[in-house]
């Protein structure tokens, strides 16, 4: 496929790889107030983040990435960008390349998602 993908280059020339990591929803921190708003589609469905990895090589470990493009109308007001978000149908289409990656990875439509607000969590939490 020579045709150039939404870095320029088709990630098939490349030893980059398709990944996907499945989901239910996502949070984005408040700028300032301690709490979190909570993102999840609005038809209760799950889904999954885009992602890239590179094989490990001599020189370099094994690398994974999930993706980020501009946010969609819903996440915009709380901030400027968001994962790639595919829904379960389009998965199969992102990891064996039988789409053109510019009509995956793009924003879901306005009004795809919901949002809660919910307290702010510790990033990590230890057992002990």
């Amino acid at each position: 496929d020579g045709r150039a993908g939404v870095y320029g280059h088709s990630l098939r020339r490349t030893q980059l790889r398709q990944s996907s990591l499945p989901c239910t929803g996502f949070r984005i921190p408040h700028r300032s107030r301690g709490s979190q708003y909570k993102f999840s589609l609005v038809d209760g469905d799950w889904f999954y983040f885009a992602g890239i990895w590179r094989p490990a090589t001599r020189q370099w470990p094994e690398a994974y990435a999930i993706l980020t493009i501009a946010a969609n109308a819903d996440v915009e007001p709380f901030q400027d960008r968001q994962m790639v978000v595919l829904r379960r149908e389009q998965r199969m289409a992102w990891l064996d390349g039988t789409c053109a990656e510019d009509s995956l990875l793009k924003p879901l439509q306005p009004g795809s998602f919901q949002v809660h607000t919910c307290e702010a969590r510790p990033q990590v939490e230890f057992a002990f």
